[in-house]
């Protein structure tokens, strides 16, 4: 058998543990921000801003830590395989190494078997050195690795429970906000007539007005210029598209994203809440209208900020998505590698032109190419 051991870090053109040390200086840089979030002038878009850096950074070094974990398994597995062999390369080095030097120079057949001897251990011996020098990388990749699993699950423990306080925090600074203007003020008896009286979101939709017992002035702000490049209100991924029907055959006008639990949406532009709360099935709801004759509709999430009427900022924050968040061992576990189990919740979005549901596509930019 051909002894074959080479190192197989020259397979992967990158280094697997580079993910988790750029995603440690992330949630580094995080941490700072939260120290700093106290003294911020706009302490929510500071929190906010905070908390979005941790989603970030914990999405990274989770990634980092498990593709690091699976390339030391890796290895681990390729030298218990080649044992046999890496015995016999010790051995051949051992030989090398120890065998006398005339006793290497003397061959039976005289002057010329030693040459051609000495020739043969001449071509032998880089080549040997070479093999060893794979495995001797190997054994320090696998090193390399396992200390940076050890010394990252302390950051990440401290990240986890750093994103829990901003979250925290940011509940408790958007409800102490009184600096936001008001487009109107809603009257809470006609809103939850509104509310039970509406059968569908588009009735619901086409009533908003009525939630004031003034005339609601007319919005004259316009971002149709953004138009298919909006970011998305949640880091989250696709799941299903307007148009596409579930495994039960039900087809919604809007989109459906994957997230994970706690993560933080935002408002994509600057718009007015018309509406915030619990809405027919759909859980909590906020309704965001960028311009005139357009809504945003979102819902699913755990929990809602802002109040109706409101004229909040892009960026600003309107909600947390459900679920719990995950414990260090469920946060690093390779079962659901690839899987998407880890984004459990999901956020329904769906927009609305002059009372119409429209594909969302057209509005937010979803990397469907990607």
């Amino acid at each position: 058998m051909a002894l074959v051991i080479g190192s197989t870090a020259q397979a992967q053109p990158e280094e697997p543990g580079a993910a988790a040390r750029a995603a440690l200086a992330q949630l580094q840089q995080a941490t700072e921000s939260l120290d700093a979030a106290d003294g911020a002038r706009d302490r929510v878009r500071a929190l906010t801003a905070t908390i979005q850096a941790f989603e970030s950074g914990l999405a990274a070094m989770r990634e980092g830590v498990r593709r690091a974990t699976s390339r030391e398994a890796q290895l681990t597995r390729h030298m218990q395989a080649r044992e046999a062999e890496i015995a016999g390369l010790v051995g051949a080095l051992l030989t090398v190494e120890t065998a006398p030097p005339p006793v290497m120079l003397l061959h039976p057949d005289g002057p010329v078997g030693s040459a051609r001897a000495a020739m043969i251990l001449g071509d032998l011996t880089p080549v040997l050195q070479a093999r060893a020098d794979g495995v001797r990388a190997d054994l320090t990749e696998i090193r390399t690795l396992r200390a940076l699993q050890e010394s990252s699950v302390a950051t990440l423990e401290q990240g986890l429970s750093d994103v829990q306080q901003a979250r925290a925090e940011l509940s408790m600074a958007i409800a102490n906000r009184t600096d936001l203007p008001r487009r109107f003020t809603e009257d809470p008896v006609r809103t939850a007539i509104l509310v039970s009286s509406s059968e569908s979101l588009a009735a619901f939709a086409d009533g908003l007005s009525e939630m004031s017992d003034t005339p609601i002035p007319p919005d004259d702000s316009d971002v149709s210029d953004l138009k298919g490049r909006i970011d998305l209100p949640v880091q989250g991924v696709v799941l299903r598209r307007a148009g596409e029907a579930d495994a039960a055959g039900i087809a919604r006008e809007g989109l459906i994203l994957a997230t994970r639990p706690r993560a933080i949406v935002t408002t994509p532009v600057a718009a007015t809440i018309r509406y915030r709360g619990p809405l027919l099935d759909l859980g909590n709801v906020v309704i965001l209208e960028p311009q005139a004759d357009t809504l945003f509709v979102l819902s699913g999430m755990g929990e809602v900020f802002g109040e109706a009427g409101q004229v909040i900022p892009a960026g600003t924050a309107v909600g947390l998505m459900g679920g719990e968040a995950p414990e260090i061992g469920a946060f690093l576990s390779l079962s659901g590698d690839g899987t998407g189990t880890d984004r459990s919740e999901t956020l329904y979005m769906e927009v609305r032109e002059s009372g119409r549901p429209v594909d969302p596509e057209t509005w937010f930019r979803t990397d469907k190419d990607g």
